[in-house]
């Protein structure tokens, strides 16, 4: 049977997440016959390269989407919200990556290797959402302990690198460690306060809870993914000065006591994972995940206090597995492309 050749559109095409996607559509070497990159207008008269051609950057526009199969959206929340739908009306599947649809209890919201099977039941064009990119690595670590041991709770701090919140809160960074060098100081556009030598421990909106949406999505886009709305989640969320990859401190209680090697042994067989299985000195950095596919799981080792608590640390490249490499994987299964 002949592989179906898809055509794909893409809203923010000029963003980090953007050329991430067009970076992974040729590296997975997904079959695209037609690609629509979508900007703002001041990107009109340019174009994005991909396979050889040039495609000129297009605005958004009623009927823009007609005839494609799948469009990634990763423009903001303000854009998918109404853009979005529009592309489902004009009979595309719409891949979201920002945080305005993932609660809606009618939209799968989804990292396919943990509850990938819901893609079955789409027979038709939809609006899928992508999760937060801090959760969709938590999710690839959790779910094979809760399939083999069951899960009670989970607490995860997390280390998030600037680029989560883009290309310029990475040029914000790079400014503000030099000024620091050079004994100067630069007023902070993306952040709070300068970011340079800096840990800024509030990532987004504060929220009535005293968490911040950023802490929140975890929560509560944890428990939907995993589908156990009795699960305990606490999240503490962390902007640190590296540029990408996001790391986390977790520590996740299973419903029995067991050896560490069956711990490891559990997350070992799961897809998407890659795990360090020497001493509990054993890890991934940031800079070492940069530009990969995997979760990263080391320091492994069992809470002082409490048998069934699990101590690890899980780093990832949040704009990859994070957001782009995510999305394309959401559409391989919509399109059963056979990537493994």
């Amino acid at each position: 049977m002949a592989v179906k050749q898809l055509k794909l559109g893409l809203v923010g095409a000029t963003g980090m997440v953007g050329s991430e996607f067009i970076k992974i559509l040729q590296e997975r070497q997904i079959p695209v016959s037609e690609l629509r990159p979508f900007a703002s207008e001041k990107s009109a008269g340019k174009s994005l390269h991909f396979r050889g051609q040039d495609y000129p950057l297009q605005t958004l526009k009623e009927g823009c989407f007609v005839g494609l199969d799948a469009v990634f959206f990763s423009a903001g929340g303000s854009i998918s919200k109404i853009w979005a739908p529009k592309a489902v009306q004009e009979g595309a599947y719409a891949i979201d990556n920002s945080s305005t649809f993932r609660m809606h209890p009618e939209i799968d919201l989804i990292v396919p290797e943990v509850n990938g099977d819901l893609l079955e039941k789409r027979k038709e064009p939809a609006l899928i959402a992508n999760p937060n990119c801090s959760t969709i690595q938590l999710m690839l670590a959790l779910a094979p302990l809760q399939k083999k041991f069951g899960l009670k709770s989970v607490r995860v701090a997390t280390y998030q690198s600037v680029s989560g919140a883009g290309i310029e809160a990475v040029e914000e960074l790079k400014s503000h460690t030099l000024a620091y060098l050079n004994n100067k100081e630069m007023e902070p556009r993306v952040f709070r306060e300068n970011i340079g030598f800096n840990n800024l421990p509030l990532i987004g909106d504060l929220e009535d809870s005293g968490y911040s949406n950023e802490e929140e999505k975890m929560i509560h886009e944890s428990r939907k993914i995993l589908r156990q709305e009795d699960l305990k989640v606490s999240a503490f969320c962390v902007r640190t000065p590296t540029i990408n990859g996001h790391s986390e401190a977790v520590w996740a209680e299973i419903n029995k006591s067991i050896e560490k090697e069956e711990f490891l042994s559990a997350l070992k067989g799961a897809p998407g994972v890659k795990v360090h299985d020497g001493r509990s000195d054993s890890y991934t950095s940031n800079r070492k995940c940069d530009g990969t596919d995997p979760v990263y799981i080391g320091r492994v080792h069992r809470d002082y206090y409490d048998q069934k608590t699990w101590l690890f640390w899980c780093v990832a490249d949040n704009i990859r597995k994070g957001a782009a490499l995510n999305g394309i994987q959401i559409a391989e299964m919509i399109f059963d492309i056979n990537n493994k």
